[in-house]
């Protein structure tokens, strides 16, 4: 196969969502679909139920929420697709927003009886920055939901975009007979037992006028079908691919990813519509994917992904050219050659060992404290991928060592997890005492949990009144060190030793920003 082609039978999403609205269950039914599973998991497992595949922490299982970003990568009708099932809870934002740098396209979740929620609409503003084209997927129709029109009305008004629904669900909740898919013109029909394997009945009815619809439906509800896609056709703008690939019309599908339904539909019509890797900007020029040469930035980190080995893993997103195993690659920030003996491709937490990947592709790269998120690889030219966030952290606590024997565990762990750029360290200058920032609460939960559980580290927190964490630079070095010298009490250092000031007020904060004029405040660790 021709790089070109290689190119363009990917497909990288992600599939993004309020917190419980059913993203880990739609990512194991798609797994399921694509034959990379055989029996989809629960996202609460237990000893009877398997466990949902990205979400393989420990911690996600326990609390059936995800906090990490899982990818994972599977081959349907001649693509390659590869999921990144991301974190729905605000206080893992961090990550969800990292990882839109590095997909194509993007699949929103919306749980049927609760509509759009507030998260899902941070994360189409983010979305709609970058023009990212997103389908959504209405979940949950097998409960009680809202009036389907009234969803559609709900998305255009709430996510600021156009609407073409692909698929249209006859009733929902106790009734729930199926989904009518507009796009291919056949009838699926909804059975109530919970499907863990991928079979679910479909009718090929391609005119909604014959009697055949009555004995699959019922007469009541063939009615209020032909009725209801009378009205859509009549109210809805034909699909038009260009304004969906521009980011400006939503395809909308719905079904009751628990059990199974409406997934293919949304699969298949993903296949056919998704853009395959679009060109990615960097400071001096965009890189298009079908360059002969080799360039990808690191999006996230993650430490531990199997306990058993300490290991830590890059995530690298392939940009243009082809990355292939043991060839030198520039690692742009440190100008050193590196080359990798083992890179992987990503089932969630199993990995297998690749020699070539493309555009599109996600390739696992094992780190051993080298690499930064936002790091670029190239095969000599000096770029720099743009729009990969950072955060200031919105909650900051002292960590202490709650077991004196572990104090080197304890150093290990803060500085690995730190590297995910879950949270920042900051060392006070005034007495010495490790800070964490993070930016929400649950935050301080997950490090505690992993600590113990991952480096058998125990810690408490202890608390400390900041406002907010400011980077300072200066070209001015008298000004900086009068600076420095008076907010002593208010200083600290960062992991990479950068001066931070902590505000503990927005007056203190505004107060030093009028009197040191030459000092620059930066709200990002990005400058």
């Amino acid at each position: 196969m021709t790089q070109q082609e290689e190119i363009t039978r990917r497909r990288t999403f992600a599939v993004i969502a309020h917190p419980d609205a059913g993203k880990t269950t739609l990512t194991e039914k798609l797994l399921l679909f694509g034959g990379a599973i055989h029996v989809a998991g629960a996202v609460k497992s237990n000893k009877i139920k398997k466990g949902a595949t990205s979400d393989f922490m420990e911690i996600e299982r326990q609390r059936g929420i995800s906090v990490a970003t899982a990818v994972m990568g599977f081959e349907y009708r001649g693509c390659k697709i590869n999921i990144l099932d991301t974190p729905g809870h605000e206080d893992f934002a961090e990550d969800t927003y990292r990882t839109l740098t590095a997909v194509d396209s993007v699949i929103i979740v919306i749980d049927g009886a609760k509509g759009v929620e507030a998260q899902t609409r941070k994360l189409m503003e983010v979305c709609r920055m970058r023009q990212t084209p997103v389908i959504v997927f209405i979940n949950k129709l097998d409960r009680p939901s809202k009036e389907p029109f009234d969803l559609l009305d709900e998305v255009e008004k709430e996510l600021h975009i156009r609407v073409r629904p692909l698929a249209f669900p006859i009733s929902n909740g106790p009734t729930f007979k199926g989904v009518y898919n507009l796009y291919e013109k056949n009838l699926s029909l909804f059975t109530s037992d919970e499907k863990l394997t991928a079979d679910a009945s479909t009718a090929e009815i391609s005119d909604l006028a014959s009697q055949e619809l009555e004995g699959y439906i019922g007469e009541k509800f063939a009615a209020q079908l032909r009725s209801d896609v009378e009205l859509v056709e009549g109210v809805y703008d034909q699909f038009d691919r260009d304004a969906y690939l521009r980011g400006e019309l939503a395809p909308v599908f719905f079904g009751s990813a628990v059990n199974n339904f409406g997934v293919r539909e949304l699969l298949e019509c993903f296949v056919r519509i998704a853009p395959s890797p679009r060109p990615a900007p960097t400071e001096t020029r965009q890189v298009e994917p079908a360059e002969p040469k080799m360039t990808g930035f690191v999006f996230k980190i993650h430490a531990n992904m199997d306990p058993n080995h300490r290991d830590r893993i890059a995530f690298l997103k392939i940009c243009s050219g082809t990355f292939e195993r043991n060839r030198n690659y520039l690692h742009v920030r440190s100008g050193k050659q590196l080359k990798f003996s083992s890179p992987t491709a990503f089932m969630a937490e199993k990995k297998s060992v690749i020699d070539f990947a493309y555009p599109g592709d996600i390739v696992g790269l094992h780190d051993t404290g080298n690499f930064k998120i936002g790091d670029t690889f190239t095969e000599g030219e000096k770029l720099r991928f743009t729009g990969i966030p950072s955060f200031a952290p919105e909650q900051f606590r002292y960590i202490e060592n709650a077991d004196p024997l572990k104090f080197k565990q304890l150093a290990k762990g803060i500085d690995q997890l730190m590297d995910e750029g879950v949270a920042q360290l900051f060392t006070s200058s005034l007495n010495g005492r490790k800070i964490i920032g993070t930016v929400g609460a649950l935050q301080f939960e997950v490090i505690q949990y992993r600590l113990e559980h991952e480096y058998n580290a125990a810690c408490r927190w202890e608390p400390i009144s900041i406002y907010k964490a400011c980077w300072i630079d200066s070209d001015n070095a008298a000004q900086l060190a009068d600076f420095k010298r008076r907010k002593h009490t208010n200083m600290a250092v960062d992991k990479h030793g950068r001066d931070v000031f902590l505000a503990d007020t927005s007056y203190g904060l505004a107060l030093a920003q009028e009197n040191f004029k030459d000092i620059r405040f930066h709200f990002t660790s990005e400058f």
